[in-house]
């Protein structure tokens, strides 16, 4: 296996930590391969998949902003991706060569909640993206009662949540958050690069958890401000992690040492 490779792909893709994780885990496991970044604009997207296919060392890819609803034009979606989550980030080829999309973000997400109880709770979402289609996926699964969905176009936002089936309400970005137990950053807002995100937390609970989905800077602003008022955080790390174990799996056949998260965190925060 030792020319054999898988790579994460987007535009920009300088700031992932893909390459990081799962070379640490390739390293722990002895496995002779390698994982790295590759940048796809939109337009080579086509043309990418195309090479890949017939590269025999390729065992498959990640996908990141801005393809993860593009990338379904490319490959088989034999999980009925399409009409479920509207979005993949993980894209692998089968023994008979041809290339199948699947989702591992949406279980990424959820892993590190998976101990609330959101049964008929109204939750907060910021973003309508491939990343928001995933959480919406999970919280649907969660059984919400409903999802405020904040987004620069809240008519993209209200779409999105009816083809979810979601009770719920499309708002502005700059509209007050309501009193809700889970808030959810799944835009890049925030990110090195982008602009920032300002939202006021006052109307959270005191019990409240903000679950910020960006990890460069991986001490986002929404997360400080959590902090300073005592709320419960999520950070991006996390779901990073439980999606790329996911897709180490399916690209090297075996599964990543999870018991080693401790040590790859600090990998990655130094």
């Amino acid at each position: 296996m030792s020319n054999a490779y898988a790579e994460v792909i987007g535009d920009p893709i300088a700031h992932s930590r893909s390459p990081m994780i799962h070379s640490f885990w390739l390293e722990k496991l002895g496995i002779d391969a390698a994982y790295r970044a590759h940048h796809v604009t939109p337009d080579t997207l086509a043309d990418y998949f195309v090479q890949r296919q017939a590269d025999p060392d390729w065992q498959g890819c990640n996908i990141t902003l801005p393809h993860k609803e593009a990338a379904l034009d490319h490959v088989e979606d034999r999980g009925g991706l399409r009409q479920s989550i509207g979005a993949i980030n993980t894209v692998l080829r089968d023994e008979d060569g041809a290339l199948i999309g699947t989702n591992t973000d949406a279980a990424g997400f959820y892993t590190p909640i998976s101990g609330l109880d959101l049964s008929g709770e109204t939750v907060a979402l910021v973003g309508a993206g491939g990343a928001a289609r995933a959480v919406l996926f999970a919280l649907k699964r969660a059984d919400v009662g409903a999802v405020v969905l904040l987004n620069r176009t809240p008519l993209k936002a209200a779409a999105l949540l009816a083809s979810f089936d979601l009770k719920g309400e499309a708002l502005p970005l700059d509209a007050p958050l309501p009193a809700v137990p889970l808030l959810v950053n799944a835009s890049p807002l925030g990110m090195t690069g982008q602009e920032p995100l300002a939202l006021d937390l006052d109307p959270l609970p005191n019990d409240a958890i903000v679950y910020d989905l960006v990890y460069v800077p991986l001490e986002t602003e929404l997360l400080v401000a959590a902090r300073g008022r005592d709320l419960d955080t999520v950070d991006g790390l996390d779901m990073l992690i439980g999606q790329a174990a996911i897709a180490f799996e399916l690209f090297f056949g075996k599964a990543p040492p999870r018991d080693c998260d401790d040590e790859l965190r600090e990998a990655l925060i130094s």
